[in-house]
């Protein structure tokens, strides 16, 4: 009774934990390009397929594993297995996905599309494709960051603004994000496919067909081992994402070198405005200094100078002149403590150097021409 008591108790535990097991929606695509759709709860869909429950976890993560002769492909969103006889793509209901999946997958896979590894085993065409449509993935974020960083940049910096458009900055702020994450994604695929180009198992091992077929995989038309055949693919991508995270890098340095630029134009704004603040301000003081004269005759003690109608005029003549003369003094005095100073002598040793030092002098000036920043306005500045 105890045993049957068991039995029961671990049978209803099984029902129990089907019934709460999650519900993969499996497209199902073989060589010749058919395609099958169904529903399957992820208790059956991994033991048919001879894998693990944890095989089939997929975080928000991307790798590219294999287990018990099964590629297990998890990029973000996209969650696929590969068998040398078909694909299995989970939970392709996504929009962006679904539009890949029935558009390109299908063709490529069936031999119509533009791959390169058609002469190859299934799985090859399944990487490729998969690896194929990440990079164009990524390839398309950034031709639409691209266009809206280097307009926002070409607005922002103009020498002629005295002030910040906040509506750019806030722009640039989400584009400058968006470039972030973009990055992070590149190098996370860069990763992952470096990590198993430095491992030779691990080329081994998605070469599938090699366990159930060996004679397979013996030569391919061009004399390559096809696992070699492997390890050239994942090298191509591999590029493809090393240029585009260079073209990324590069756009993350002209938002440095903008940013700088900016600082440079409101410094120069600013100081302009101090300049003006200071001459005003020394300007008032001279009127304040012979300004006292006028005080002095305007208090009501009588002496006889207030007889004299010409005396107005010397008096007032008096303070105008003694103004102005103190406030040239003092902007004569600014002027000498403002000049930027001499540059140091340069060793005649030293002046081979020089045209080393202009080519970088002109291509700083090509970089600022960019966003259009003159050199002449630069100097001004």
């Amino acid at each position: 009774s105890g045993h049957l008591y068991q039995r029961a108790t671990t049978e209803a535990s099984q029902a129990t934990l089907a019934s709460v097991s999650p519900v993969f929606a499996v497209m199902k695509l073989d060589k010749e390009g058919n395609t099958t759709y169904f529903e399957k709860k992820k208790t059956e869909l991994y033991q048919e397929l001879g894998l693990q429950a944890r095989d089939l976890r997929f975080q928000h993560l991307m790798s590219i594993a294999t287990r018990n002769n099964r590629i297990i492909v998890r990029m973000e969103f996209l969650k696929a297995v590969i068998t040398p006889e078909f694909l299995l793509i989970l939970d392709y209901r996504n929009l962006n996905l679904e539009h890949w999946v029935f558009n390109e997958l299908t063709s490529q896979l069936a031999g119509e599309g533009q791959l390169v590894t058609y002469s190859l085993p299934f799985e090859f065409r399944a990487i490729e494709a998969i690896l194929q449509y990440w990079i164009s993935k990524l390839q398309g974020r950034l031709n639409t960051l691209q266009p809206q960083i280097l307009e926002t940049l070409e607005a922002l910096v103009d020498p002629k603004l005295l002030s910040v458009d906040r509506t750019k900055l806030h722009i640039l702020l989400q584009n400058g994000k968006s470039l972030s994450e973009l990055e992070t994604d590149l190098k996370v695929f860069k990763e992952t496919i470096l990590e198993i180009l430095d491992e030779e198992e691990l080329i081994e091992e998605l070469c599938l067909s090699k366990w159930t077929d060996p004679q397979v995989f013996e030569k391919s038309t061009s004399g390559i081992d096809h696992a070699e055949e492997m390890e050239l693919l994942l090298e191509n991508y591999y590029r493809q994402a090393e240029d585009l995270a260079n073209e990324a890098r590069e756009l993350r340095v002209l938002i440095d070198d903008s940013e700088s630029i900016i600082f440079i134009n409101l410094d120069s704004h600013r100081n302009v405005m101090m300049r003006l603040n200071l001459q005003l301000t020394m300007g008032t003081f001279s009127l304040s200094l012979f300004g006292l004269i006028g005080v002095a005759f305007g208090m009501n003690l009588e002496s006889s100078l207030e007889e004299d109608p010409r005396i107005f005029w010397l008096v007032t003549g008096i303070m105008f002149l003694g103004s102005g003369l103190i406030w040239r003094r003092l902007l004569s005095f600014l002027g000498r403590h403002l000049e930027p100073p001499l540059p140091p002598h340069v060793p005649a040793v030293l002046k081979k150097s020089q045209p080393a030092a202009g080519r970088v002098e002109i291509k700083s000036n090509l970089k600022a021409e960019t966003f259009g920043l003159s050199r002449s306005t630069l100097a001004n500045q």
